[in-house]
């Protein structure tokens, strides 16, 4: 089963194109990692928040979810609530919503993808800040758990994916 699900993550990997996305592993160590991702776009705050919570299926790449439709996908704008998919009576929660400042930060725990299979948990934030016309928009992820492999291969892979899913976020508002 190890192998089956890091062969998942290296077949995420490889569908990654190029997006403008400012990617870094932070920290690799024995029970974790941290990684960051930015992009600038140039969209009012408030527009930039509206489009990550209430259009997810419009910039979530669709490969990177459990039954291959993004439009299925959803995020709730409160604590308590839900980054989950809903497809034909099945359903899958992806992080739980545990902090929202609105048009500023907004923290999911848990695990994304295959790293929930892997026992994996991490707390996800995204932080928005506005420089006049222009906002930045960051996503960091700190994961833990024990991987019996290490984390020297897995931390560039998420941290690519986590690109890509933020790139699908600016080519998104880049385009309103």
């Amino acid at each position: 089963m190890k192998k089956n699900i890091l062969a998942h993550v290296t077949a995420l990997s490889l569908s990654i194109g190029a997006f403008s996305a400012s990617a870094e592993v932070l920290l690799l160590a024995q029970t974790g990692f941290i990684i960051e991702n930015k992009i600038q776009v140039k969209a009012d705050r408030e527009t930039a928040w509206r489009v990550f919570t209430r259009d997810v299926g419009q910039w979530w790449p669709s490969d990177h979810t459990w039954w291959g439709d993004a439009n299925a996908l959803s995020i709730d704008g409160f604590a308590g609530g839900c980054f989950c998919e809903k497809s034909a009576g099945k359903s899958a929660e992806h992080m739980r919503i545990s902090f929202v400042d609105p048009t500023h930060l907004m923290r999911m725990t848990g695990g994304l993808g295959p790293l929930q299979g892997m026992g994996m948990y991490g707390a996800l934030e995204w932080g928005f800040k506005s420089q006049g016309p222009v906002t930045e928009v960051t996503m960091t992820y700190k994961v833990n758990g024990i991987s019996p492999d290490g984390f020297e291969k897995l931390a560039p892979v998420v941290d690519k994916v986590q690109a890509l899913q933020l790139g699908g976020l600016k080519k998104r508002l880049q385009s309103l």
